[in-house]
């Protein structure tokens, strides 16, 4: 008997935990303000924090993608439960700024092992012609558009209710967590309904689906996934996609004024990026089961960088609509990859395995960090606005381009044996 409803429900609550732990990364913009005047922390502690949260986020996938991997998903949420829990509720009962960075840092934990599970979620559930893509694009989308619901609460609230309105936050994204735990588990074997049906015989897909797509002996670990040049072409993308990304997210103000445009620009363009970014990871990634994860990646990202290059074009000549507009349509372009490469990623290395393998990737998020931040400030002061984002569009061109070369993983016999071993 075949359950769909079952598939979806899964992917579904995925999304819903994906979506808390997006908040400590879209929120943060709202509760640094308010952080700053109450411990009276300057702009680079502040930025600390973030940094902070960045690395133990992206670090903690690895290891727990390798015992999501073996032991299901359970145990882990629960942890990131309760780290999501006591992020917020830390931060809102802090009495001096180091434990605020702590406290945060220890949401960034709850936040990474979050992000993994539930982003591969689809791979293990939802096979790979049965609409895959559009499944992991709802989940990826939850990582940014569930912030949009949440930040003007926050600024209506922390100001006058801090500490309550942040244990608040805590108990919703820590009860998402919780659901997920209740909820969110592993297939009999990746790709498929549960294995077998009520009366114990095996599925349609159980009988159809090759061993070679699906079966765990068929999978390789991150040892063996880095020694293939498509995981380092994957890599270098994402370096890209997070480098210009962030540079763009947390430059967003200061490029639209440095290049002349009002403020009421500058505040627009910051608003409809994240607004973008979550609909462009979900309506994009769906195209890829019908174009291919290849093409439809590559082609977003050439997409993405021409439409970057418009908006400094556009921007430098005071045209502050076309700026929005072309700004927005970097945004939505640029997320889609964040949809397509867990896909990738299962369909490569085996969806065994996907979320060990995908947090290996996950990692170009740390020296994409140094690239959106100290290396695009860097920029900005040697170049000035316009040059800067003028060379982060040809980055995300030679992405696109890069993306475009990607084809199946043909694993050796030698790797093939590794499969037993990479452990």
């Amino acid at each position: 008997m075949r359950r769909p409803s079952r598939r979806w429900l899964v992917v579904v609550v995925a999304a819903l935990v994906m979506g808390g732990a997006g908040t400590y990364q879209f929120v943060w913009s709202s509760v640094s303000g308010v952080v700053g005047t109450r411990f009276e922390a300057s702009a680079p502690a502040l930025g600390t924090v973030f940094t902070l949260f960045v690395l133990t986020q992206t670090l903690t996938q690895l290891p727990a993608g390798r015992i999501r991997d073996r032991y299901g998903p359970r145990t882990l949420l629960l942890v990131a439960a309760g780290c999501l829990f006591a992020g917020y509720a830390g931060v809102g009962v802090a009495r001096s700024f180091p434990f605020v960075a702590a406290a945060y840092a220890v949401g960034g934990v709850g936040s990474g092992i979050a992000y993994t599970v539930a982003v591969n979620t689809p791979s293990k559930w939802i096979p790979a012609d049965g609409r895959r893509g559009l499944a992991t694009g709802l989940v990826a989308m939850a990582y940014s558009g569930t912030s949009v619901l949440f930040i003007p609460f926050l600024r209506g609230s922390l100001d006058g209710a801090f500490t309550t309105t942040l244990l608040g936050l805590g108990a919703v994204v820590g009860v998402g967590g919780l659901l997920g735990a209740w909820v969110v588990r592993d297939p009999d074997r990746p790709g498929e309904d549960d294995a077998r049906d009520e009366a114990g015989e095996a599925t349609a897909d159980d009988q159809q689906t090759p061993a070679h797509v699906t079966g765990r002996s068929r999978a390789v670990g991150w040892r063996t996934a880095v020694r293939t040049w498509q995981f380092w072409v994957l890599y270098g993308v994402m370096v890209v996609v997070n480098g210009v990304g962030l540079m763009l997210v947390g430059q967003s103000v200061g490029f639209a004024t440095g290049l002349g445009l009002s403020p009421a620009a500058a505040t627009t363009v910051a608003s409809v990026i994240a607004l973008a970014d979550g609909a462009g990871v979900f309506v994009v990634s769906g195209l890829a089961d019908r174009f291919g994860g290849e093409r439809t990646a590559g082609v977003s990202l050439v997409a993405c960088g021409c439409a970057l290059a418009a908006g400094v074009f556009v921007g430098a000549r005071g045209l502050a609509t076309p700026f929005v507009l072309c700004v927005a349509a970097a945004a939505f372009f640029r997320s889609p990859v964040f949809g397509i490469f867990p896909t990738l990623v299962a369909e490569y290395y085996g969806a065994a395995r996907s979320s060990e393998n995908y947090a290996a990737v996950y990692t170009a998020k740390v020296p994409g960090g140094v690239v959106g931040g100290t290396v695009a400030g860097t920029l900005v002061v040697a170049l000035g606005w316009a040059q800067s984002f003028y060379l982060g569009a040809a980055l995300l061109l030679l992405a696109g381009v890069g993306a475009l070369t990607l084809r199946p993983v043909q694993l050796d016999a030698s790797a093939q044996a590794e499969t037993t071993t990479d452990d």
